[in-house]
């Protein structure tokens, strides 16, 4: 099938995914670029792949082709790819494993794709997500996981009864503050076996409420120049202490 006219219903249901709403509603979103593509594949969540007309990708599963100008409309991306796809949302999963990773009120996308990268990268089980926090299926936070985001488990939630459920298993919970807290190099390795990390809003960091169920403040130590990292940054660096 190649389409060729903007004005097709499927064109438009396509452009109309860039909007959260519409995303939410179809349970439906993109992905662009061969790299993501197989990577949603492999997750087995790939509807239908979206090809440049005379483009070949042998995969099993429907294709629709369009014009470059279509590709143009459908991408977000400055140099739009000639592959995407459309897929379906993820299942909505639950906690898993004694190594979580809580995300209140992430706002910026690329901060959202690093932390889910730099997650699995070391070794988290569960993700959750406050319900405030960026769309997951955002573009920009889709790119920057670099496709990791096929590869953990995520679960959007609101915060405090998922904590209360991990402190009746033992599990401590690490909320990130700069006062009274403990350095994270500090962490012995009782200390890095099971654990809830809670790493808060860019602007204000992690809520009261959160703060006030959390077992211990961690800070990282650092040149006393510098007032506060990207969260995306200090989460890695937290991450990386806790794998040691």
């Amino acid at each position: 099938m190649l389409i060729t006219s903007l004005d097709n219903d499927r064109i438009k249901n396509y452009i109309k995914l860039k909007d959260r709403k519409y995303r939410k509603k179809t349970r439906t979103f993109i992905v662009e670029g061969m790299h993501l593509v197989l990577e949603a594949y492999k997750k087995g969540i790939i509807k239908e792949l979206i090809l440049e007309k005379d483009v070949v990708l042998p995969l099993d599963s429907p294709v629709v082709y369009v014009t470059n100008e279509i590709i143009n409309k459908i991408s977000e991306m400055e140099s739009p790819s000639n592959v995407m796809a459309l897929c379906n949302m993820m299942d909505d999963n639950k906690i898993e494993g004694e190594k979580i990773l809580m995300l209140d009120e992430i706002q910026d996308p690329g901060n959202l794709g690093t932390i889910i990268r730099s997650a699995v990268a070391f070794n988290v089980d569960t993700i959750v997500l406050s319900p405030n926090t960026v769309d997951l299926y955002n573009p920009k936070v889709i790119r920057s996981t670099q496709g990791m985001i096929f590869h953990t488990n995520i679960v959007i939630s609101e915060l405090e009864p998922i904590i209360n459920m991990l402190k009746q298993n033992e599990i401590p919970v690490y909320g990130t503050k700069v006062d009274y807290g403990m350095d994270v190099r500090t962490f012995k390795e009782k200390d890095k076996r099971k654990y809830c990390l809670v790493m808060g809003n860019e602007g204000n960091g992690v809520s009261e409420n959160v703060l006030d169920l959390c077992d211990e403040y961690i800070y990282i130590g650092m040149n006393e120049k510098v007032e506060s990292l990207n969260v995306g940054v200090a989460t890695s660096i937290i991450l990386y202490e806790l794998n040691k």
